[in-house]
């Protein structure tokens, strides 16, 4: 059995390889030569899986080590009778890492002292916004919800309306891009909705990268008192508008969802589902590959504060800072080289592990420390 799959999925060996034989391909490149003797199909984000990549190859199953699916034609591959896996959450931990580091640093450079002042919409309740919101509440944010399709689904459930989403201090996207349907997401971030918001709040993008008109941020960025702008996901990456990324507040090359636990963990996802579909037993766990972390344990005094503690745990563990430091150095390359120095940076990325790889030591910690710490997700050793 052939085994086509991106070469920047982590463990394909570990997982696949007493299962065939294991072609790697670059995905963002990948042809129909590539895959027209494969049996199986594995992708990332990068690649457009369709009738154009995969008609008269004898792929029987693709799976995608990702949460989104807007890459792959799944009608298509249905008609097909080519089945289908994708990975559905298993980076949500990551996402929402990713967003309470950037609200951190922004509580702080906004003079918040206490960062649960600032109020938070979520757009996209799914598998990563919903457990950002549940996380944030837990920390006592006020989180509002805009999600029109769980909203049809659960009348009994507490959704907003987009504008009191979008009058929020911080708004956080975690949409798929769509175009079709009642609520289509493409450019919903558009220039009417830009020109709402102001210097006062906080725009984060690490959803999918269309659902912001990019050239319409641009236009509101260089108008008097902007709002703050956060993006991981860019319309039409690797190739980025240079002119945009110089005036954000900060930048990430759509490694939001990066961290190891994440990456394995999309990983497992389409081993199992290749096993289901192969009627083969599914032996390996992700926990099987997983080093120790570099940073094991962080210990706390009684003289800590929650705040104080929590941020510095966060900060500890991963600093947004750090990536959006490693991308504006890609500023100085010249512009035929930075596409590619974008996937580079996703390609070698360095590993970044979840709080919960972590454990907190609170020495007579105060209950308030103690469930900070819980909502953060890192483990307790009190």
């Amino acid at each position: 059995m052939l085994i086509v799959a991106d070469e920047n999925i982590p463990l394909l060996d570990a997982f696949f390889d007493d299962m065939g034989t294991i072609r790697r391909v670059s995905g963002r490149d990948l042809t129909p030569a590539d895959v027209a003797d494969a049996d199986i199909l594995l992708v990332r984000s990068v690649t457009r899986v369709d009738r154009q990549l995969l008609e008269g190859s004898r792929v029987k199953f693709v799976g995608t080590a990702t949460i989104g699916t807007d890459h792959v034609d799944t009608e298509w591959l249905a008609g097909q009778g080519i089945a289908f896996a994708s990975a559905p959450g298993c980076n949500a931990s990551s996402v929402v890492e990713y967003v309470i580091s950037i609200l951190s640093i922004y509580a702080e450079q906004r003079g918040h002292d206490d960062w649960s002042d600032l109020s938070v919409g979520v757009v996209g309740a799914g598998n990563v916004g919903q457990r950002l919101a549940d996380t944030l509440g837990r920390l006592g944010f006020e989180v509002r919800r805009y999600d029109p399709p769980r909203q049809q689904a659960e009348p009994g459930e507490d959704f907003a309306t987009l504008e009191d989403v979008l009058a929020c201090d911080v708004i956080s996207l975690h949409t798929p891009l769509t175009d079709d349907g009642d609520c289509p997401t493409r450019h919903m971030i558009d220039t009417d909705r830009l020109a709402t918001l102001n210097a006062s709040q906080l725009l984060i993008n690490s959803g999918r990268g269309g659902v912001v008109d990019c050239q319409a941020l641009k236009g509101r960025l260089a108008q008097p008192e902007p709002p703050w702008a956060v993006l991981d996901v860019w319309e039409g990456e690797p190739a980025v508008d240079p002119e945009l990324v110089r005036m954000l507040w900060l930048i990430t090359p759509h490694i939001a969802g990066y961290s190891l636990e994440g990456k394995v963990g999309g990983t497992e996802r389409i081993y199992q589902a290749l096993c289901r579909f192969l009627g083969l037993p599914a032996r390996k766990k992700s926990g099987q590959f997983m080093a120790d972390p570099a940073l094991s344990k962080l210990s706390f005094t009684a003289s800590a504060t929650a705040q104080e503690a929590a941020h510095l745990a966060i900060r500890a563990c991963y600093d947004v800072r750090r990536d959006d430091a490693r991308y504006r150095r890609v500023l100085d390359l010249p512009e035929s080289e930075r596409a590619a120095a974008f996937d580079a940076m996703r390609r070698d990325y360095p590993v970044r592990r979840e709080f919960s790889s972590t454990k907190v030591q609170l020495k007579g910690g105060a209950k308030d420390l103690q469930q900070v710490f819980k909502a953060l997700a890192f483990k307790l050793k009190t």
